[in-house]
């Protein structure tokens, strides 16, 4: 992709919605407010746009208090910073002059007489499914995760920061790593921070590093995630975890492009690609003020979904089938493969079972019903113990549908919700009995994330012991 490409594309901001084939196109713009000009817009679609007076500007104002060449946008990866060419008599943002400053939509500009409003709005359009049925790591035919691969190939080889979103287990870090080595810094690090893993009081050091003595415990001088990774790509796991106290201090790093190690003054230049991860709905958080905003703006400049197993089971082959080549627990001594068939039987159990889990969960399945496979084929008997094994409910011999009570009088949408809360409070309460209601343990054998599991709990008010 060549640079002018890369960076008109880096306007774009695409996200994935719900509609079947197409993506929601998150373009930026400047839109005048006041009379003589009232209702033009321009498009921030390149590196450089320069607005004043003077005819040979990307806009051009009838306003003889704006100056020849009165500002300039800059657009870098995940943000648009305003520039003051020192202009007569100055720019301002929401009533503050400014020499140069960072633009968040609805921010009002006041150049001379006239103001404008920076927008982002977003734009269907079509996004074809990629013809391939595997990126990086990640394997899948189904339309949903082809159109992820055609999204991801256009991506990765910009600078744009990403968020990738889904529920525990459907490879949000494979989806990092994908990226990473299909872009330009795949030479460099690659490194992983997981923010609902750190102690709260240690994030920040964490994150950006620590001076010897700079605390307790501080015995020496360390670099934090974003300093090793120089040059590189950062990910940052479970970012609905932050702080709101950490939350305008990783905003800040990412506009100024510079941290600071705790304990110093010294500024270091950050040079590196971040990308996000969560399985809660950020947007819902911001609306819930758990999350700021204007972090949320600068992070989702891509928005990637990933859909849950169970809403792509034509997917279920190929995962197992890259299961059973890549990964050692399938070796024997000389390296051929122990299994190498799944017969039909146990496919059609594996695609009918609902994969609370996802990937991951398919993954522990998998390696389970390979340890006591007697020959080179997963057979439906397998299964049937491996299932009993995880969960004696659960009738793996004949996993057919349930008949389930539908109630046709609601649309269809809400009727399906009602039977998928039904299933997910029956699941809930047999697992946390069957586990005398430890939520820890639930949860790590069912592969279903704690803090998710408790969220679960708390909706279907479920009596736990704490």
């Amino acid at each position: 992709m060549g640079a002018s490409k890369e960076t008109e594309f880096q306007t774009q901001l695409l996200e994935t919605v719900e509609s079947k084939d197409v993506v929601s196109l998150r373009k930026c713009q400047l839109r005048v407010l006041t009379d003589q000009d009232k209702s033009k817009t321009i498009d921030l679609n390149r590196k450089n746009t320069r607005i004043g007076k003077k005819e040979d500007n990307d806009l051009v104002l009838n306003d003889n208090t704006v100056s020849r060449n009165h500002i300039e946008i800059i657009m870098n990866s995940d943000f648009f910073l305003l520039k003051d060419l020192n202009s007569t008599n100055g720019a301002f943002i929401n009533d503050i002059k400014v020499k140069e400053a960072y633009l968040t939509p609805g921010d009002i500009i006041k150049i001379g007489n006239t103001e404008l409003e920076f927008i982002a709005f977003d734009e269907k359009v079509s996004l074809e499914p990629s013809p391939n049925t595997e990126f990086g790591e990640l394997v899948g035919k189904s339309r949903k995760m082809r159109q992820i691969f055609s999204l991801l190939e256009k991506i990765s080889p910009s600078l744009a920061t990403i968020i990738i979103e889904g529920e525990t287990g459907t490879g949000k870090e494979l989806v990092a790593k994908a990226i990473h080595a299909s872009s330009h810094r795949k030479s460099k690090p690659f490194v992983v921070f997981d923010c609902s893993a750190v102690t709260p009081t240690l994030i920040e050091s964490e994150l950006f590093g620590h001076e010897k003595g700079a605390f307790t415990g501080a015995i020496k001088q360390r670099k934090g995630a974003f300093e090793a990774a120089y040059g590189g790509t950062v990910f940052l796991d479970e970012i609905g975890e932050l702080s709101l106290e950490l939350q305008p201090k990783l905003l800040r790093a990412l506009e100024q492009r510079e941290i600071k190690r705790v304990g110093s003054n010294e500024k270091i230049p950050l040079d590196v690609r971040v990308i996000c991860a969560t399985n809660r709905d950020l947007k819902q958080e911001v609306e819930d003020g758990n999350f700021r905003e204007d972090l949320y703006y600068r992070l989702s400049v891509v928005k990637v979904h990933l859909p849950p197993l169970r809403e792509r089971p034509e997917d279920i082959a190929l995962i197992i089938k890259k299961f059973l080549e890549h990964s050692k627990f399938n070796q024997l001594p000389d390296g051929s493969a122990k299994v190498k068939v799944v017969e039909d039987e146990s496919l059609k159990i594996l695609q009918r079972y609902q994969w609370p889990g996802n990937v991951r969960e398919l993954a522990n399945i998998i390696e389970r019903t390979v340890s006591m496979a007697e020959g080179d084929k997963i057979t439906a008997s397998h299964l049937s113990y491996v299932f009993q094994e995880i969960d004696p409910l659960l009738d793996s011999k004949n996993q057919e549908t349930p008949n389930l009570e539908v109630d046709t009088s609601m649309p269809f949408k809400e009727a399906k919700q009602k039977i998928v809360e039904n299933f997910e409070k029956d699941y809930l309460e047999e697992l946390l009995k069957k586990y005398n209601y430890n939520v820890s343990k639930a949860s790590r054998e069912a592969k279903i994330d704690r803090k998710h599991l408790r969220n679960l709990i708390k909706k279907y008010n479920i009596q736990v012991e704490d």
